[in-house]
């Protein structure tokens, strides 16, 4: 990929993008090229557009859930460390 597909978009950026597929009829690849963005960008976009809207496919999580997903395995990998720090300031048996 060049550079020019390195860039932060903004939300409404993207859901601005994803709008223009469904209402304008046109293809994934022609409203990226519009955009002057990657399809496999836009295309992730829209995929997760539709799971928002519960249109997802099997198993597909929402924001939401991701966000809930990525705070919790956080929380693990802290509640773990605690752990192995505590087992290494006790005496073994």
């Amino acid at each position: 990929m060049g550079s020019k597909y390195t860039k932060r978009c903004t939300e409404e950026f993207k859901r601005d993008a994803v709008a223009l597929i469904g209402s304008s009829g046109r293809t994934v690849t022609a409203v990226a090229r519009e955009f002057g963005i990657s399809s496999e960008s836009l295309r992730g976009w829209y995929r997760r557009a539709k799971a928002d809207r519960g249109e997802g496919g099997s198993g597909e999580l929402t924001s939401a859930e991701r966000e809930e997903l990525k705070r919790l395995r956080k929380e693990v990998r802290k509640q773990q460390q605690t752990i192995e720090i505590r087992k290494k300031r006790l005496p073994s048996s």
